[in-house]
C-alpha cells in the first residue's frame, strides 16, 4: 500500500552559487557516505549530485508528510544500488522507499514513493 508520494525540483545554478558562497552547505545536506561519492566527481558533476540528493531528500519529506524539519537531511541517505541507480539506504520509513532522479541542463528532479 502506498503511504506517500513526493516530488521536488532543484535548480542547478542555485546550488552552484550556494556551494561557492557557503561550502559547508554540502556537509549540512550530505551524510558522510554521500560526501565520499560527492568528492569523487568533477565540480560540474558535484553540483548535479548535490542538487539531486537535495531534491531526493525534499521529495522524501513531502512523501513522509512532514517537510524538512521534522526529518533532517542527515536522517536521509541516498547512495547507489547494484546497478548504479540512486537508492535510499537510510530513512525513518520502515517500508520500501522508491526513488527516481533525473537531471536536465537546469534542474535536478526527484520523485519518491513510500510503500508500507
Amino acid at each position: 500500500m502506498i503511504k506517500g508520494i513526493g516530488i521536488d525540483a532543484t535548480e542547478l545554478d542555485r546550488v552552484a552559487k550556494i556551494i561557492e558562497r557557503r561550502p559547508h552547505f554540502v556537509e549540512r545536506i550530505l551524510t558522510p557516505a554521500e560526501l565520499t561519492l560527492f568528492a569523487s566527481h568533477s565540480s560540474h558533476r558535484q553540483v548535479e549530485f548535490l542538487a539531486g540528493r537535495y531534491a531526493c531528500k525534499e521529495a522524501f519529506s513531502k512523501a513522509w508528510g512532514t517537510g524538512i524539519g521534522k526529518v533532517s537531511f542527515q536522517e536521509l541517505e541516498i547512495l547507489r544500488d547494484d546497478n548504479g541507480a540512486p537508492a535510499f539506504t537510510k530513512s525513518p520509513h520502515q517500508g520500501k522507499v522508491f526513488v527516481s532522479l533525473t537531471h536536465t541542463e537546469e534542474l535536478a528532479i526527484a520523485q519518491v514513493l513510500l510503500e508500507e
